[in-house]
């Protein structure tokens, strides 16, 4: 009887989570609403953007170009969203569709392309997986699959500053790193190419840029690898299918290659000094003298771009030469206010100075754009050094999330001021006895830490009430190192067997070793 009802109800809940999808009009499953799709994009959308090197601000025309394609393109679409287009200042050649059709397109793959038309066959592709809810899919295949949504499972390491990211900007990073599978990338194809041919763009370019980019992945090109390639494979399947959709749809309509060579000329133009800056970013930890080279070679090409002074920076903080550094982080910050890491990186110099007021003022600015495990560890020792240990044990709560090594330094910095806090959490606790009846108090410590002296007592509870009618001396356990376990004599002795039930073992105070 039991069982017919829960059947009841969850074919009640399954039918009701029916819709029709709006571009493929075909009957699907939908348990996340049109309503929390579009939230979900508003509130990813810019945390997801910090992660992967912030906005391309140098040339507001072409971030414009790419919107008015992306628009004229999304006008076509058979699912009306609030449509945002954004190009990213990353060298890796990629593009990605939040749920709710907030979009991004990386300066990487504007390098790689020739025409308008390939532009839009990117950004219609990516328009498609917004508008046929595959992300929002992909969020439902994680709840019917694990019983509970996706939405809490770990953010995942592919993106730039993902393993970093903490609180909610762990989800923008799970969202823009979502592999779709590969009947969604077909439906992106075919439709994509449809809504091209709406546009006025000739839906060849769609089957040359597969061919490129299926060409591109038989060599093995390591940026395409770790970005577009990554999350939408190429195929000569794919190929073929674009050249059937091809026949059906009929070639021809513009290109665009003059307007799209005058749009990304500067683009190309400074493309040697993004080289320069991503090989100095990689020479770093082996050769700042080298890093710093690069950097000002970068800035003699592009003197307006902050990732170039912020570069600069990094170079004099690991020289030690805090001041320095913190002078090259401002003058990154005054050219683009809004990106997280100058912020974080000047709150590292500030508090390397002494200048913790400040430090801490700078840190907090940057949890403000995109929390991280790096800031919410110094704001903790921060806290910790004027003496305000919750406030410290909260920011630690939060770094410790990050799946990095800072997220496990601050899950190392909790335990030690939450655990004399509260030992009953971590220690587990028992009484026995030997064979005469004497009892004794066992402490098993599976925490990390070593602890340099565990006090308790043995009480007695009354069988009725509950409370306790007698209790041991303070009782005394030394060095008791991680993932063992002490005992200590109670200095009682059973009058019955039962009278053991009665017992429990009482934490009074912990020290942590240092």
């Amino acid at each position: 009887m039991l069982r017919a009802i829960s059947l009841t109800i969850v074919a009640s809940i399954l039918l009701s989570a029916c819709g029709v999808n709006p571009v493929t009009h075909k009957h699907e499953l939908q348990f996340v609403s049109e309503e929390k799709e579009i939230a979900m994009g508003q509130q990813n959308y810019v945390p997801a953007r910090q992660q992967q090197g912030g906005d391309y601000v140098i040339d507001p025309e072409l971030t414009a170009y790419v919107q008015s394609v992306g628009n004229k393109l999304a006008a076509v679409s058979d699912r009306k969203l609030p449509y945002e287009f954004v190009v990213l200042n990353d060298s890796v050649p990629n593009a990605w569709a939040m749920p709710g059709g907030k979009i991004a397109f990386n300066r990487g793959l504007l390098y790689e392309l020739n025409s308008e038309a390939e532009l839009a066959a990117v950004l219609s592709h990516e328009i498609v997986h917004a508008a046929a809810r595959h992300g929002a899919k992909s969020m439902e295949s994680g709840m019917l699959l694990q019983g509970a949504s996706v939405l809490a499972a770990a953010a995942t390491q592919n993106t730039r500053y993902g393993q970093l990211a903490v609180g909610g900007a762990q989800l923008s990073s799970q969202l823009i790193s979502t592999k779709f599978g590969r009947d969604d990338e077909s439906e992106a194809d075919k439709y994509g190419m449809l809504y091209m041919k709406r546009a006025g763009y000739d839906p060849r370019a769609a089957v040359t840029l597969q061919e490129i980019f299926v060409r591109l992945s038989q060599g093995q090109k390591s940026d395409f690898i770790k970005g577009l390639f990554a999350s939408h494979p190429p195929s000569d399947q794919r190929v073929a299918d674009n050249q059937a959709t091809l026949a059906e749809l009929g070639a021809g309509g513009e290109w665009g290659r003059e307007i799209y060579a005058q749009k990304v000329g500067h683009l190309k133009a400074t493309k040697t000094a993004y080289q320069d800056y991503d090989q100095g970013v990689h020479s770093l930890p082996n050769d700042p003298n080298k890093a710093a080279a690069l950097a000002k070679q970068a800035i003699a090409i592009e003197p307006r771009e902050a990732r170039f002074q912020e570069l600069l920076g990094d170079v004099s903080l690991a020289q030690k030469n805090n001041q320095a550094a913190l002078g090259f982080y401002n003058q990154a910050i005054k050219m683009q206010p809004d990106y997280f890491r100058p912020h974080v990186q000047s709150g590292i110099a500030l508090n390397n100075l002494g200048r913790k007021a400040e430090a801490e003022k700078a840190l907090t600015h940057s949890n403000a754009l995109l929390p991280t495990a790096t800031s919410h560890y110094l704001l903790g020792q921060l806290a910790e050094g004027r003496g305000d240990v919750n406030a410290a044990m909260q920011n630690y709560q939060v770094a410790a999330s990050s799946d990095s090594g800072i997220g496990q330094s601050s899950s190392a910095r909790l335990l030690q001021l939450d655990l004399p806090r509260n030992p009953a959490k971590y220690l587990q606790l028992e009484v026995s006895n030997d064979a005469a009846g004497n009892v004794y108090a066992l402490v098993a410590n599976p925490t990390s830490a070593t602890l340099a002296r565990v006090q308790l007592r043995v009480v007695k509870l009354d069988a009725a009430s509950q409370r306790i009618t007698a209790q041991t001396a303070p009782l005394f356990i030394a060095n008791l190192a991680s993932n063992q376990q002490g005992q200590v004599a109670a200095g009682i002795r059973l009058s019955n067997a039962q009278e053991l039930d009665l017992l429990r073992v009482v934490i009074e105070a912990v020290q942590v070793a240092k």
